[in-house]
């Protein structure tokens, strides 16, 4: 490890270096409009339908999920749907589940902690879908654009629309998902210091072992980035999340995590937390399980959430 890589500087530096990869993005201007569809009842929260602007290029459905009699600014997460192939799905996982996590959905066990509650329907997937995720990367490919780097500049560009709304207090905003969204969500934090905690489940993959192991095709093409490796391990990217707090489940049978490589990236993720000053923000957990959420993964999802974002109150 390089002295001094968990500085700020240094941090900043590593960021700027790992946007460069993610191709032409839009511009990030201004605060992202949004109109409301409509709000109903969810069952013990208010949820609302929303229609965000994040690009420029296409509108962004969303839902925003909150208790239905708050206090004051209120602890957010920003979660991220999973893919497994499941187009349709999108942000609908929020507040019906899918069959890889338990059946309580997070919308109402995030609300019940008191917490307010965003997901958009990622490129492809819910009432954004319409077209084959290997036609949108070839599109996207031709006129400089990465598809994961689509995918994170709207992810960037939700947190924008997160931190605009009153109810939401800016200090207090983690980040989560299974799969997929466990990816989001880890990029995200390393890239944005806004977000507060992180906790990834089931994809926190070193990308070496997934090409040793011979599962490149477990992950959809929206998953590669041009020259990626040339410049950073999995590793070194989540370790620009320290000092904050980080949980990561993985399942010692998933195809997507192989041990080795979460051996790996523990090793440099915990010598990161170390170097800034904060080795038990870092913790990762496994789990005798495959692709999906135990009933103990969910328990430690929430607990730490509510931990981690219950703490400091912006008056």
């Amino acid at each position: 490890m390089i002295q001094g890589r968990h500085e700020p500087g240094v941090q900043e530096e590593r960021r700027r270096k790992l946007r460069s990869l993610l191709g032409d993005l839009p511009p990030f201007r201004g605060t992202p409009r949004s109109s409301l569809r409509g709000a109903r009842d969810g069952g013990g929260y208010l949820l609302e339908h929303l229609v965000l602007d994040l690009n420029g290029l296409e509108p962004v459905p969303a839902y925003f999920a909150r208790p239905r009699e708050i206090s004051g600014r209120i602890p957010c997460v920003l979660y991220h749907h999973a893919h497994g192939g499941d187009y349709a799905r999108g942000k609908r996982e929020l507040i019906e589940g899918s069959p890889l996590l338990q059946p309580e959905p997070y919308a109402r066990a995030l609300t019940a902690l008191g917490f307010g509650v965003l997901c958009i329907d990622q490129w492809l997937f819910g009432e954004r879908g319409g077209r084959s995720e290997s036609s949108l990367f070839k599109e996207m490919l031709w006129n400089g654009r990465v598809l994961w780097g689509m995918m994170i500049h709207d992810a960037v560009r939700s947190l924008d629309y997160l931190c605009s709304r009153p109810e939401v207090d800016t200090a207090r905003i983690g980040v989560m998902g299974l799969s997929m969204g466990s990816t989001l969500s880890w990029w995200l934090a390393a890239l944005d210091t806004r977000i507060a905690a992180c906790a990834d489940i089931c994809c926190l993959t070193d990308y070496r072992s997934l090409i040793d192991a011979g599962h490149l095709d477990g992950h959809g093409l929206y998953y590669y980035v041009p020259s990626l490796l040339k410049h950073f391990t999995a590793g070194q990217i989540n370790a620009l999340m320290a000092p904050r707090p980080h949980l990561s489940l993985v399942g010692n049978h998933d195809p997507l995590t192989p041990p080795e490589g979460v051996d790996h990236i523990d090793r440099e993720v915990r010598e990161a937390y170390a170097s800034a000053g904060a080795p038990g923000a870092w913790d990762l957990r496994r789990y005798d399980t495959g692709h999906g959420e135990t009933a103990e993964m969910r328990e430690t999802v929430l607990e730490f959430l509510s931990s981690v974002l219950t703490k400091k109150k912006t008056t």
